[in-house]
């Protein structure tokens, strides 16, 4: 009888223990392809929809309200300017009027296409930072500027960030 029920318990034991899903922790490479609304979008990081995502210039203007430190949820659409040429670790969206949001993902979880170009909806925090003058010359020579123009670099910048937990690119 004890050899019995020490079987059914290491059955039970073995069988608590499979797991078939996957962990959080690992970084999500899968590109995935969703349509909404007829237009259809790559996928990256957390599923979102592009549903009451903010336009940029509606964005902007709550950038210009936030201090620095200030944070926000948010959704919003941008067309990118520029993406990180080393990984896609970062991209820069066109908000008008000359202004820039630099867009980052969320503990490097995913990354974008070093081609990606066209309108994004990205889902997140939006916050306003100071870039310190070694983070702005890190990311001049990530975007492969020249000796000269990261030398110009002399003071810290008030920037528009974002920090996305998903993203969907217009295909």
């Amino acid at each position: 009888m004890k050899k019995i029920v020490s079987l059914l318990v290491l059955i039970l034991v073995v069988m608590s223990c499979k797991n078939d899903k996957k962990s959080s922790d690992t970084i999500n490479d899968e590109i995935t392809t969703e349509t909404s609304k007829d237009i259809a979008y790559l996928s990256f990081g957390e599923k979102i929809n592009d549903d009451d995502a903010l336009s940029s210039e509606r964005m902007l203007t709550y950038y210009k309200d936030m201090k620095v430190g200030d944070t926000i949820n948010a959704k919003m659409k941008g067309q990118i300017t520029e993406v990180c040429s080393k990984k896609g670790c970062w991209m820069k969206l066109d908000m008008g009027n000359d202004e820039i949001v630099r867009v980052t993902f969320k503990d490097y979880g995913f990354f974008m296409p070093l081609d990606a170009s066209g309108e994004v909806v990205i889902n997140g925090k939006a916050y306003v930072s100071e870039t310190s003058v070694d983070d702005l010359k890190h990311y001049a020579e990530d975007a492969g500027k020249s000796a000269e123009d990261i030398a110009k670099i002399t003071e810290p910048e008030v920037t528009y960030s974002f920090e996305a937990d998903g993203v969907l690119l217009n295909k």
